[in-house]
């Protein structure tokens, strides 16, 4: 037996690791991963949707690279994921600045300054030959005329893709803009969620991160809505794994209604509720995995509230299984054990927030205007033949038309569209809380007509015909007309 050394082919494996699963959203944070390594406090993305060939820079203000620190990081498996990794070290495989760059365009440029000393390096995937991984490193000439070279101060790191042809999707120029410029985009709000934490200042011994994508800031996103004085936090717990400690923490995110219009729209407009309820997974700080329960629970609505906030330290990365896109964890035995105690507590919750509106409403209606009859495990609403105003209209009918009456209210509650409502109501539940807008005019003319209903003789009280009107939600957020209504008529 004899052994042969059998390196990969060069254009051939480059070519298939293009295909590992990137986005731009997960790529772009793979590369920021690297100047939160190098202890950046601002990171600029540059791409010009407009530009008939554009280009994507990401610039850093972080400690930079020497010459030969820059060539072996653009080496494919720099490091050995194995290796112990400095605390603050996001990286792993020591493959993200090539993968995720290439998963994008087909020429990466770097360009570091360090001590005011410049170094860059490129790699061309269509300059690759079949067996020579080769690279082409500048000279301080060479760097000046990069793109983007002149946002980089004396220390910082500018990281260039050219060649996107997986970011414009090789489109015409009519629709290339409009794609690039909805990535973008898209972008920002993925990294609003994934570095949340470095954004808001929360990591310990780190400065704040700020983003900028083509000079807009990008804010935080916090999908435990801790800033909102609702949102009920559960007591932290921890799990000790090889003497590594996991630290685990429950959030019930409040009620729609709880939340203004402003933060609904914000989270509307970045997750679902109920897509994103589970576990958030953060490694040193950083978002990996999000919106699962790891298969120990299926997603509902009796789980739509709850998030469950899990840290684990760089040393346990082998144990979490973390893919090499950081899109992807999974808990270790000891964690999931804990995470199902955790779950059985907080669905109860989560459940009693999400419902609890809803029993809320028929427990304080003395007078409601449907019924709910759960019967056999089944739940079904119909109009209440007993509300005040059903009663009045059906007194001033004859015989055969009260009956008829009767018969067009069941036909009504048996035909509710159920799914449609429940849709609708995922998708948008603020919406539900709008109020009709109808002038004044509009909605005093109602009023005088539930009296004309409800006491054509004048002889009900004041508060009696309040409580009835109040009961149909007609005057809902107009409240101010019913009481001038009574006051005026009564």
């Amino acid at each position: 037996m004899r052994e042969l050394d059998l390196p990969p082919r060069a254009a051939a494996l480059s070519e298939s690791l293009r295909d590992l699963g990137y986005t731009i959203d997960t790529a772009v944070a793979d590369i920021i991963d690297n100047s939160i390594a190098a202890n950046a406090t601002k990171v600029d993305i540059w791409c010009e949707p407009d530009d008939d060939n554009p280009t994507l820079a990401i610039v850093d203000n972080g400690d930079g690279m020497s010459r030969s620190t820059l060539v072996e990081a653009m080496r494919y498996g720099s490091k050995n994921p194995r290796a112990s990794r400095k605390t603050g070290d996001l990286g792993r495989f020591g493959l993200g600045l090539k993968t995720a760059s290439f998963s994008q365009c087909r020429r990466l440029t770097v360009v570091s300054a360090q001590d005011e000393k410049v170094a860059g390096a490129t790699w061309d995937l269509d300059k690759l030959a079949d067996d020579a991984w080769t690279i082409s490193v500048l000279d301080k000439r060479d760097c000046q005329k990069v793109e983007y070279t002149d946002h980089l101060g004396p220390h910082g790191t500018l990281v260039l893709w050219e060649g996107l042809d997986r970011l414009t999707e090789q489109q015409t120029e009519a629709t290339q803009s409009a794609i690039v410029s909805e990535k973008l985009a898209l972008l920002g709000h993925h990294l609003s969620l994934v570095f949340h934490r470095f954004l808001s200042g929360e990591v310990p011994k780190r400065k704040k991160l700020a983003i900028r994508i083509n000079g807009h800031r990008v804010l935080p996103f916090d999908p435990f809505c801790r800033g909102n004085k609702a949102t009920s936090p559960q007591p932290p717990e921890t799990v000790d794994i090889n003497g590594s400690l996991v630290q685990l923490q429950a959030y019930i995110l409040p009620h729609h209604s709880k939340l203004s219009r402003n933060e609904f729209d914000f989270y509307r407009g970045r997750s679902d509720f109920l897509s994103n309820q589970g576990a958030y997974v953060y490694r040193s700080g950083r978002l990996m995995a999000w919106g699962d329960w790891f298969r120990l629970i299926p997603k509902g609505e009796s789980t739509k509230l709850a998030r469950v906030q899990i840290d684990f330290p760089a040393a346990l990365d082998e144990l979490w299984t973390i893919d090499i896109k950081k899109a992807r964890a999974q808990p270790p035995h000891e964690v999931r054990e804990k995470l199902k105690q955790i779950i059985g507590r907080i669905a109860y919750q989560s459940s009693r927030v999400h419902s609890g509106r809803g029993r809320k409403l028929f427990e304080s209606d003395a007078m409601p205007m449907w019924s709910r009859y759960p019967v056999n495990g089944a739940i079904s609403y119909r109009p209440s033949a007993d509300h005040p105003l059903v009663q009045s209209f059906a007194e001033s009918l004859s015989a055969q038309q009260s009956k008829n009456l009767q018969t067009l209210l069941q036909a009504i509650g048996s035909s509710i569209p159920v799914e449609a409502i429940y849709s609708d109501y995922s998708i948008s539940p603020k919406d539900f809380d709008e109020v009709d807008p109808e002038s004044v005019e509009a909605i005093r003319g109602k009023i005088s007509q539930l009296r004309d209903v409800l006491d054509p003789s004048r002889t009900m009280s004041a508060d009696h015909f309040r409580r009835i009107v109040k009961s149909t939600r007609v005057v809902e957020g107009s409240e101010r007309l019913l009481t001038a209504y009574i006051d005026k008529e009564f």
